[in-house]
């Protein structure tokens, strides 16, 4: 085994599956429906917020999980605790993601990072947003233009770049759920984060005071182009993970950035939809599904 890979190999081992997942997978394997939903239950969160992050808008993510988690649980029995059972899910759904046929808008437009920033600068106000609940929209501008600022990126170099530098997995897990060398993993992750970091010190305020664009003077901008909907806000008030941090907590983030990456990182922990993942579980424990093959 080659030495980078033998260093993965022991890494993800030392980071592996505890007893409870182990037994947790093989009751559900033996058709434990109580198992199953629990297993469903740990990972549904976690892989609507890797949809999210790649598909960018949450009805495409919404779409993206359930398809994931289909695959995931008809193949529950090939996982053999090689890596962490969420580990081991996110590389299936890396899978599907880099695969899927469905296209983002930005990437259907083909638009990249200097398209983009050219798209923030037409129509910036002078002054900031001081209309209804301006600071709700403000923060659904932000996150909605981080989103976006994603999809700018390919998706070899956006996936990296979630699983490292958002998700802060280790360099092993990132590579063994891309089926990559860490060499190659690094040098995709270095090419987004230059790209990105560029990006964002050049146009974004949040990133470097000194830059042109403010998330309170896009707002009305947003709105006109139906970026950003009042009526319908699809990320400030999205459902989050009991206990995970929401909207005001992510935010807090943005005063002590590390680095230009660090604006990427503060949203809230999404949920994925209740009522989405409630169907999905009632059909994977119905009977009428050919659960586990």
């Amino acid at each position: 085994m080659p030495d980078e890979l033998a260093d993965v190999a022991i890494e993800d081992r030392a980071t592996g599956p505890d007893q409870e997942e182990l037994r947790l997978v093989a009751l559900a394997v033996d058709g434990d429906t109580a198992a199953l939903r629990e297993v469903i239950g740990r990972l549904q969160d976690p892989l609507y917020r890797l949809a999210l992050r790649m598909v960018g808008r949450p009805a495409d993510a919404e779409d993206a999980v359930q398809e994931i988690l289909l695959r995931i649980v008809t193949r529950l029995s090939t996982w053999r605790g090689e890596a962490k059972l969420l580990t081991w899910a996110y590389r299936v759904g890396v899978n599907y993601l880099l695969n899927l046929r469905r296209r983002s808008p930005q990437e259907h437009a083909e638009i990249g990072l200097d398209d983009f920033r050219d798209d923030l600068a037409d129509g910036l106000a002078a002054a900031d947003y001081r209309g209804p609940e301006a600071a709700l929209l403000a923060e659904e501008t932000r996150l909605s233009c981080t989103q976006a600022m994603l999809q700018c990126l390919g998706r070899a170099e956006r996936v990296v770049f979630v699983l490292c530098e958002i998700f802060e997995l280790t360099a092993a897990e990132s590579a063994w759920i891309l089926d990559v060398t860490p060499a190659a993993c690094q040098k995709r992750l270095e090419r987004a984060k230059q790209r990105l970091g560029a990006f964002l010190r050049s146009t974004c305020g949040l990133a470097e005071p000194k830059t042109f664009c403010r998330c309170s003077r896009r707002v009305d901008r947003a709105r006109a182009l139906g970026r950003v909907d009042p009526g319908k806000l699809a990320f400030a008030t999205h459902r989050i993970s009991p206990g995970g941090r929401d909207v005001a907590e992510a935010a807090t983030q943005l005063h002590r950035l590390r680095d230009a990456a660090g604006v990427l990182r503060a949203h809230p922990d999404y949920a994925a939809p209740q009522a989405k993942i409630d169907a999905i579980t009632g059909l994977l424990t119905s009977g009428r599904f050919p659960l586990l093959e």
